[in-house]
């Protein structure tokens, strides 16, 4: 959905934290040609809002509540597959960011960028160019042709499992939330152990970090 020259490029920001929503606002009142369009903390605000339209650059963050890794970027891509997105995240990861643009991202940046670089990436994915954060070109073209990642296993099921276990949340009140019984989200967990090949809830908790499941 690329804008023409004279229109407004409408952007909808969605990120899970205020205070980054509040200092992307005020980047986005730094360009006359761009306009907020609304603001989304969570899966669900993101998919309602892009429901009502009128949106021509989504700009997300990668974790986001009700999803996991890149699930929203998949969803958003199969509903509004004309929507340019653009991610903004922590993780400076050229896996991770092979991963979102595999799934239907347009762009993918770093939160340590300069403004003018953010800038001028909402204009370039938002015109329906690509756009990788410059600390991560060379890492994505040298990147050969991986084995599939064990993540890539996993069941929507077993992920939802995962991201409430390295949260911190019992057995117990996942199986709740699931409306399982907690004998089953106990063999979920020895499945994720085995399957990530992690021999404790610290080592899964380091490996959901390091491939960008969790914050």
């Amino acid at each position: 959905m690329a804008v023409s020259p004279a229109a407004k490029t409408r952007v909808v920001i969605a990120d899970d934290h205020a205070l980054v929503r509040e200092g992307l606002r005020k980047v986005l009142e730094l360009d006359d040609s761009i306009e907020l369009a609304g603001e989304a903390a969570n899966a669900d605000e993101v998919m309602a809002r892009l429901a009502q339209g009128g949106v021509d650059l989504l700009l997300l963050d990668l974790l986001m509540p009700g999803c996991t890794d890149v699930e929203l970027i998949q969803r958003i891509h199969a509903a509004h597959a004309e929507l340019p997105v653009l991610v903004l995240t922590m993780h400076a990861d050229p896996h991770i960011a092979r991963r979102a643009l595999e799934a239907g991202a347009g762009g993918y940046l770093t939160k340590d960028i300069s403004t003018e670089l953010l800038i001028d990436a909402m204009h370039h994915v938002a015109a329906g160019r690509s756009y990788v954060d410059p600390s991560l070109s060379a890492a994505l073209i040298r990147q050969e042709p991986k084995a599939p990642e064990p993540l890539e296993s996993l069941s929507p099921r077993e992920r939802q499992v995962l991201v409430a276990l390295v949260r911190g949340q019992s057995l117990v009140d996942i199986a709740a939330a699931l409306q399982v019984a907690p004998n089953t989200v106990s063999t979920y967990k020895t499945r994720l152990m085995d399957k990530l090949d992690q021999a404790s809830l610290s080592d899964l908790v380091r490996y959901a970090v390091r491939h960008g499941i969790v914050d």
